[in-house]
């Protein structure tokens, strides 16, 4: 079992994004309106998570996303940034669960739940490479 003594309820991360073109729900695929899309707010909450264990995890393992429950109650448009943080909820043996939450400086945007578990690296890539098929 990985060493995972370094994690902790309260611990938090963040992560920012500028929203632009690339990154509308019109560009992404997820709506018709042109405003930050739903999977980007997904993806900057990951990320939020994913700051929040980096430097806390041994260095052959990785933390995966696994689970979102994420409410995106107000639209932001083109030009502000939205930033997310994560903060750690719950530990239970390999999982870590967070409250994430965004703004984009001038309306909280979106908040949530988001869980992740916590990976043996090369077992895990070793998983990955009996899964994939032959390449031709």
């Amino acid at each position: 079992m990985a060493d995972l003594s370094k994690l902790r309820v309260g611990l938090s991360g963040s992560a920012s994004m500028l929203v632009t073109e690339e990154r509308l729900a019109t560009r992404v695929g997820s709506g018709d309106v042109p405003v930050f899309a739903s999977p980007m707010l997904i993806a900057i909450m990951e990320a939020a998570a994913v700051d929040c264990l980096s430097s806390h995890l041994p260095d052959d393992h990785q933390s995966l996303g696994v689970h979102l429950d994420v409410n995106h109650s107000v639209p932001t448009p083109i030009g502000l940034t939205v930033t997310a943080t994560a903060t750690v909820k719950a530990i239970d043996g390999r999982k870590v669960i967070f409250d994430v939450s965004a703004s984009d400086g001038v309306d909280r945007i979106g908040s949530g739940v988001h869980t992740r578990i916590i990976v043996d690296t090369a077992r895990f890539m070793a998983r990955i490479a009996a899964k994939s098929p032959p390449r031709v």
